[in-house]
């Protein structure tokens, strides 16, 4: 028991410096590059954050424990939105720009839905439903390209620049950029570390204590594997880079579905258990559907929407433990 808790303290701090280096190695490579804060944090910010989920599901997988490989991703994805915005939102209220609402959020709960019909399909994730997942990857990254191409000449993006430069950073000298994408790759490698130590340790007193695989799947796991993704966001919203705060979210969800269940069904197809089917994946479409409402209202999730979501993430975990 001792050991575990050491794994898990260690953990955290990893997820904690490797957030942060992330951050700033992105945002100032961003920057340099004339890129959006936004589009580097739905690719790739959210790809390095998202790197915990698919390690931990294809691992699952091939070890034949599906409940496990599938709870991590669902529940990832519930609680990117109801624990981790909820958290940062309830710290430093994000802003939300117009943009996001209308394309990338959409594109998210059109992810959603489309993974919950192939799993009602056939009450399962097969290779052929996997391809089609990373068919959707793959041409959400063609719309991020052609997007950047776009951004740079727009109102918006000035915005983003005069809001930068409010926020204290400096724009990075040609020099400083091999520094920069080093300190980006080694937050993501240590994010990753952070994230395997912090499950290793909570799975094992969870199943020394006698929890079920799928309730360890949807909570602990899905938890554990998202801290990335809340060191991520908080130490972003706490630098006032509110664009890879809550594009770190989005695109997470969206990798979540689109590349790691898919990749994941490639390798090995899941089947999906009735409990799934009838209460997490149900509980994961609610939760995508309120952030449409709930970014909507004055473009930013205030202090009193943050604790509705984590209050109903809250409620989530104590049925999901129950049940």
């Amino acid at each position: 028991m001792l050991e575990n808790i050491i794994f898990i303290f260690i953990g955290l701090l990893g997820l904690f410096f490797g957030g942060d280096w992330l951050v700033t190695g992105a945002s100032r490579l961003a920057r340099y590059f004339g890129i959006s804060a936004l589009i580097v944090g739905l690719t790739i910010v959210a790809f390095g954050t998202s790197a915990p989920e698919l390690l931990v599901s294809v691992d699952a997988a091939l070890r034949g424990s599906s409940d496990l490989a599938v709870g991590n991703i669902v529940g990832s994805n519930i609680s990117n939105i109801g624990l981790i915005l909820g958290m940062t939102a309830l710290v430093f209220p994000v802003a939300v720009r117009a943009s996001l609402i209308r394309r990338e959020i959409p594109l998210m709960v059109a992810a959603t839905l489309l993974t919950t019909f192939l799993a009602f399909w056939g009450a399962s994730i097969n290779r052929v439903d996997g391809i089609i997942l990373f068919i959707g990857l793959i041409a959400f990254n063609i719309y991020m390209v052609v997007l950047t191409r776009r951004e740079s000449k727009t109102e918006a993006f000035q915005e983003e620049e005069e809001e930068y430069e409010e926020s204290g950073e400096k724009t990075i000298l040609p020099e400083e950029r091999l520094r920069e994408l080093g300190r980006l790759l080694l937050g993501l490698i240590v994010l990753v570390i952070g994230a395997r130590l912090t499950v290793d340790g909570a799975v094992n007193i969870a199943r020394t204590i006698g929890v079920s695989e799928i309730a360890i799947g949807v909570t602990l796991v899905a938890v554990g594997t998202s801290l990335p993704e809340l060191a991520t966001s908080l130490v972003a919203s706490f630098r006032k880079q509110n664009d890879i705060a809550i594009g770190n979210i989005v695109g997470s969800n969206i990798f979540n579905l689109l590349m790691i269940l898919g990749i994941t069904a490639i390798i090995r197809p899941i089947p999906i258990s009735d409990r799934v089917l009838d209460f997490d994946i149900l509980v994961m479409l609610a939760f995508s559907f309120a952030l449409i409402p709930i970014t909507i209202t004055a473009r930013q999730i205030s202090r009193l929407e943050a604790s509705l979501m984590l209050g109903g993430y809250i409620a989530f975990t104590f049925v999901a433990i129950l049940i």
